[in-house]
């Protein structure tokens, strides 16, 4: 549990390239779509930063 709850930033931001990837692939530029991939990249960098500073 403590390692997932470790890793829980990165997985964020995973999902945030992962939802930036989207229009890169469907030629589709929707500025909604690009927010909330900028929001969860900087939420999971935040959360990373926090939880290995919280956890260790």
């Amino acid at each position: 549990m403590k390692t997932l709850l470790k890793s829980l930033g990165v997985i964020i931001l995973l999902i945030g390239v992962g939802i930036l990837a989207i229009p890169a692939f469907t030629d589709t530029r929707d500025n909604a779509v690009l927010a909330a991939g900028l929001l969860a990249v900087i939420l999971g960098f935040l959360a990373h930063i926090v939880l290995n500073k919280k956890i260790d």
